[in-house]
């Protein structure tokens, strides 16, 4: 089981626009804490790039943004209909503004100042909507793992994964029987900081495997990535 602190991680992928840096920062390390995976834009036009190349389960939107507004970014967002789910922040926290800000597509609305419990709360809520269309429970070979329970077992013996094991292992159950790549990995269980050329995704497999046990389930294809058949 993942430990419930960071039960988030494996599920969810963050974007965070905020153009006060003090601020974006301070919500990124926050959420990190938590175990979720977050990338950054200091503003509008930085989002929507990022928006185009990556699946964000939720996107925490500033509505006070420069080059292009945060009403503008939340409109093409849901324009694009790429499933992210939309919270927006902002400075006024009038009856009108929340009212305007719902109507623009935004799934939910916080006004500034906020604590970081209630914010992590309603990400968690907006994550958990995002997800209701896909399978929680995926399972090959005699390995099962729910995203829901936060579990994963193999032949009915739990496999006690951290929270990056539990989420390269979904990605794997999620691909098989094709071929994951290393980066497409890196992309899904960890975040846009992460450097490409890191070992991280080489060691989370040697240990994944060890909890797999034998016989070995994870096959490594050369100059490809790694496939569960």
């Amino acid at each position: 089981m993942v430990s419930p602190l960071n039960r988030w991680e494996t599920a969810m992928r963050i974007l965070v626009v905020e153009d006060d840096e003090q601020l974006r920062e301070g919500l990124a390390r926050g959420l990190r804490s938590a175990g979720l995976s977050v990338d950054v834009a200091e503003d509008g036009r930085v989002a929507l790039d990022k928006a185009l190349v990556t699946a964000y389960d939720v996107v925490v939107l500033d509505r006070d943004l420069p080059y292009v507004h945060g009403d503008d970014v939340c409109r093409q967002l849901v324009a694009d209909d790429n499933g992210a789910r939309v919270l927006m922040l902002t400075a006024f926290g009038e009856v009108d503004d929340r009212v305007q800000g719902l109507r623009l597509g935004a799934d939910d609305y916080l006004p500034k100042p906020f604590a970081m419990a209630e914010l992590l709360a309603r990400v968690d809520a907006l994550g958990r909507r995002a997800g209701t269309t896909t399978n929680s429970q995926l399972s090959v070979g005699g390995i099962t793992l729910d995203s829901a329970a936060l579990t994963a077992t193999r032949e009915g013996r739990p496999l006690g994964l951290s929270r990056k094991e539990f989420g390269v292992l979904r990605e794997l159950l999620a691909a098989s029987p094709h071929v994951c790549s290393a980066e497409v990995l890196l992309e899904k269980v960890w975040d846009d900081r992460a450097d490409p050329f890191t070992n991280a995704v080489r060691v989370t497999m040697t240990t994944l495997r060890k909890k797999l046990g034998d016989p070995a389930v994870i096959e490594t294809v050369v100059g490809s990535g790694y496939v569960i058949r």
